[in-house]
């Protein structure tokens, strides 16, 4: 770790940007730029906006409700329009039969269906309006405007008393070009404590933050242009401090060879740090040791046999966890390294495991210190290729631990289905309590079964997610078609996870 640490201390963002020619300070901070939006709604702060229910409950029956992307649905003979399917949270968990299924066909939503745009290749929720119920925030980076493909688009759709329905675009930042891929990462918080979410959109132009609350028309109160020609491949949104607010992390994504990528911390003052000892690609932050402050987790999932870059993950990939504090997250905080090769995690690292792809941050026996489900898409099962596979680790007082971890595949017992080549199990992963009894459920996206995709999920218990009785819904379950492009539904879950 020396060596890499080493490395990192003597990076900055600039080698990032050197091409599109921005200038950084040698104490690694960047400038923002404030772009003028529209009047903020004047109706005042819902400050439940942030809660857990209200954050995912779009229909406001109290239970928390998922947002699965399936970016290659098809709408009718246009093929992968993309579709969201939002499966409503209950005592009994989610089912195929309770849903409700959002494209850009629906009425009320904004655009029209096209041919590889990719709706729901990133989903978030949040009460943007602070009316009490969720609204679905979509990210389709590959939306065309005009002649220009790939570009992106952000929309937002309206949660209420019967669910969600219409919505509005959330305004992109302004001069973006073909392939810029906006919103292809998305994550949301409260960052100024008004009781108001805000949102963060990566792309591989820059990224953008929203400052809340927004009106119904998708206006926020301020629009930040971050970084406006340098790719930002992750953005991670949680409280480290204990402060009320929101920090947010920014995740460019690999720089100058590093394919491991820095972590950049955003200052009050409209600065970023660098956090020297830190790497990641995407990331979660959760109270995973109990002491009432945020903790960041990173996925590092790129090993030397994916790339020729320098400074790679450990064998297989690696997860990163950095802890919060009354200080929050400083620079020279050294990172907890974790991989399949750290004593007690089940298997073994290996060439392209992708551990660290995806992340999911829960509680879920109910203990009070939130556990992490690491999804390793590219994992082996056997001789079976790319079949995938997830690791639950343990949060504890004294913070993450391997003690008690747990490997689930689509071969392990009572999982629905088989390891198959090319299912990519675990390439999205979360971790959410839908059945309001203080236990997360356990979510595994698996774009690549057949040509489907599946949802696993296993409710959450005393001892853990419980794979008896376990469920798995397919895309045609969903109510999905497909043309020629496969569905992939799961590929996107509000869990942390990158497209770009």
């Amino acid at each position: 770790m020396s060596s890499r640490a080493h490395v990192r201390a003597r990076r900055t963002f600039a080698s990032n940007l050197l091409a599109c020619s921005i200038a950084v300070s040698s104490a690694a901070t960047l400038s923002v730029f404030l772009l003028p939006a529209g009047p903020a709604a004047a109706a005042a702060p819902y400050l439940g906006a942030n809660t857990a229910a209200v954050q995912d409950d779009f229909n406001g029956d109290g239970y928390r409700d998922l947002a699965v992307g399936a970016p290659g649905a098809a709408n009718g003979t246009v093929d992968a329009a993309g579709a969201v399917v939002v499966l409503y949270g209950s005592a009994n968990g989610i089912s195929a039969s309770h849903r409700t299924v959002i494209t850009q066909a629906t009425s009320g939503i904004p655009g029209a269906a096209e041919q590889w745009d990719r709706f729901g290749t990133a989903v978030a929720s949040a009460d943007l309006d602070r009316d009490g119920y969720a609204d679905l925030i979509v990210g389709t980076p590959d939306e065309s405007v005009g002649t220009m493909g790939g570009v992106g688009s952000l929309t937002v759709v309206w949660g209420g008393s019967a669910g969600l329905k219409g919505g509005a675009s959330i305004s992109p930042p302004t001069g973006l070009d073909e392939g810029c891929g906006f919103a292809a990462g998305l994550a949301v918080g409260d960052v100024t404590g008004d009781g108001a979410p805000d949102v963060s959109a990566t792309g591989k132009c820059g990224a953008t933050a929203y400052t809340g609350p927004f009106t119904r028309s998708g206006t926020p109160a301020r629009r930040t242009f971050v970084n406006a020609l340098g790719t930002s491949r992750g953005v991670v949104m949680g409280d480290v401090d204990g402060d009320g607010r929101a920090e947010r992390f920014w995740l460019p994504g690999p720089t100058d060879g590093d394919v491991s990528g820095p972590v950049y911390a955003e200052n009050d003052n409209g600065t970023y740090t660098e956090l020297p000892l830190a790497d990641g690609l995407s990331g979660q932050i959760g109270d995973i040791n109990g002491d009432g402050y945020g903790d960041l987790v990173t996925g590092v999932p790129y090993d030397a046999s994916l790339t020729s870059g320098s400074t790679p993950a450990h064998r297989g990939g690696e997860i990163q966890v950095l802890y919060g504090s009354a200080e929050g997250i400083t620079p020279g905080q050294q990172p907890k390294v974790i991989s399949q090769d750290t004593t007690g995690v089940p298997g073994a690292g290996e060439d392209g495991d992708e551990w660290g792809m995806s992340l999911g941050v829960g509680d879920t026996d109910g203990d009070k210190y939130a556990d992490v489900l690491v999804g390793a898409p590219g994992e082996a099962v056997g001789s079976v290729k790319y079949a995938g596979q997830t690791t639950l680790l343990r949060g504890s007082a004294s913070g993450l631990t391997t003690t008690g971890s747990l490997a689930y595949t689509q071969n392990s017992s009572g999982v629905p289905g088989s390891a198959e080549s090319g299912d990519r199990f675990g390439a999205a992963t979360h971790l959410v309590d839908v059945t309001k009894d203080g236990r997360a459920e356990l979510m595994v996206g698996t774009p690549g079964e057949n040509a489907d995709g599946l949802l696993w999920t296993a409710r959450g218990s005393a001892t853990g997610p419980a794979t008896s009785g376990s469920t798995a819904i397919g895309g045609t379950d969903a109510g999905l078609k497909r043309r020629y492009a496969e569905i992939e539904f799961g590929a996107a879950l509000p869990g942390a996870h990158s497209t770009i």
